[in-house]
């Protein structure tokens, strides 16, 4: 944090804290929550059997995004001193051989909802962060990982269209926060039709929605069901469509209401999993409302209250990205997320 500001920033040495933490977990095989449909005996496997890359960290999606986190810091700052393991790692994992394997776990009739949508997200994310570095290594590792996004960007190709409604939980299943990690690959490799096809679902899900009562949080949630709607559309909208429809959907926000979007919430034991979601919410929050404020126009008063209650929300999880495992293993990513936001 830049002592001169109340504005946290990210910086070399916020960066080493976090390249540290994922390594500490990326290859921490136990404890693991697996989400494995077991059709036989056969079935009956430790995480690392079942994904050569992705068994750390206590889940599937955790180990993807945490992968996400360390390439993203060394794409920015490359002379971590953390960067020769970050790379050491990653060349060790992201073979042919071991994403062969990932894929063919997809291709079992078991696996078929396996991570739907939040995992799909984030190892398109992973993909889109992969495709953009101009290093040697990114795009090796780009190359190295490409058939496992093919075959997420076929998943949800063959969901979307099929898929009436949206979940408008704040938990894994939130598929506005699904969306906007997809579309942004989709851009970065130039994918039209799985970017038309992200548009369409966004708009035909939510385009309609107006007068949000943000019924929140939840006790389990680390997504904001109302910011992260608004994140979507701001990103499927052209700015002007988009002006009109953030303030039908959320009306009395220079007012601050609905009032709990500007709380943060409260945890109570950062050792249960589900409670310690909250550290999370606290950092979505965070980004949803500093990307939102960027999309105003100058001069708007919301702007100011949005980027406030951000910075409180920041603070109030940055101070708990390291702790306990039950948050350690996957609060950095949305800390980062809200830093560069």
């Amino acid at each position: 944090m830049n002592p001169q500001s109340s504005t946290p920033t990210l910086d070399a040495a916020l960066a080493s804290k976090f390249a540290r933490l994922a390594l500490g977990h990326l290859t921490r095989e136990y404890p693991n929550k697996l989400d494995h449909v077991m059709g036989s005996a056969a079935d009956a496997q430790g995480p690392r059997a079942l994904h050569p890359i992705f068994y750390g960290s206590f889940d599937w999606h955790s180990c993807v995004h945490g992968y996400w986190l360390t390439t993203r810091l060394v794409d920015r700052f490359p002379g971590l001193p953390e960067a020769p393991a970050i790379h050491a790692l990653i060349d060790a994992h992201f073979t042919h051989t071991n994403v062969a394997a990932e894929v063919a776990y997809l291709q079992r009739p078991e696996a078929r909802g396996f991570e739907r949508p939040y995992g799909w997200a984030w190892l398109l994310a992973l993909a889109d962060q992969l495709q953009s570095m101009q290093s040697t290594e990114g795009q090796r590792w780009a190359a190295a990982l490409a058939p496992l996004a093919h075959a997420f960007v076929e998943r949800f190709t063959e969901f979307l269209p099929k898929s009436t409604y949206p979940l408008r939980v704040g938990t894994h299943f939130n598929t506005a926060f699904a969306l906007t990690l997809a579309i942004g690959y989709a851009r970065q490799v130039d994918d039209s039709a799985f970017e038309t096809l992200i548009v369409d679902t966004a708009r035909r899900w939510y385009l309609n929605d107006a007068g949000c009562q943000a019924w929140e949080p939840g006790g389990d949630e680390f997504l904001s069901s109302s910011l992260m709607e608004a994140e979507l559309m701001r990103r499927v909208l052209p700015a002007a469509e988009f002006a009109s429809w953030f303030d039908r959907f959320l009306p009395q926000l220079s007012a601050r209401e609905p009032a709990t979007l500007f709380t943060p919430a409260t945890v109570t034991d950062r050792s249960d999993g589900k409670l310690a979601h909250l550290d999370g919410l606290n950092l979505s929050r965070a980004w949803c409302q500093r990307s939102l404020a960027r999309s105003l126009p100058a001069g708007d008063a919301r702007i100011s209250l949005l980027d406030a209650t951000a910075n409180d929300h920041l603070a109030a999880g940055l101070a708990h990205v390291a702790g306990d495992y039950m948050g350690e293993h996957w609060l950095a990513t949305f800390a980062l997320l809200a830093l560069e936001a």
